[in-house]
């Protein structure tokens, strides 16, 4: 990606999570991590790989935002070494 296209990518991951769609599918899935979380309801071992591959899951959509903020502080100071070799 050209740097136009990846703070196009950029924005387009912050405009998401500002939004209240966002923000209440964050508030469902950790309501959810938590009941899933509970081993006591677990029917046998195929149910907790099941659980433990759902809790997976939520987890990186927990900290999607991190990893995109990341992404882009990494990518920046990237930018910033080939614009100083320059």
């Amino acid at each position: 990606m050209n740097e136009q296209e990846l703070e196009k990518f950029y924005r387009s991951y912050e405009e998401m999570f500002r939004t209240e769609g966002w923000k209440t599918l964050m508030s469902d899935l950790t309501q959810n991590a938590m009941q899933i979380n509970s081993i006591e309801a677990c029917k046998d071992e195929k149910d907790l790989a099941f659980r433990k591959g759902q809790l997976s899951m939520i987890a990186n959509l927990l900290n999607l935002a991190v990893q995109i903020e990341t992404a882009k502080q990494q990518a920046e100071e990237d930018q910033k070494e080939i614009d100083s070799e320059e």
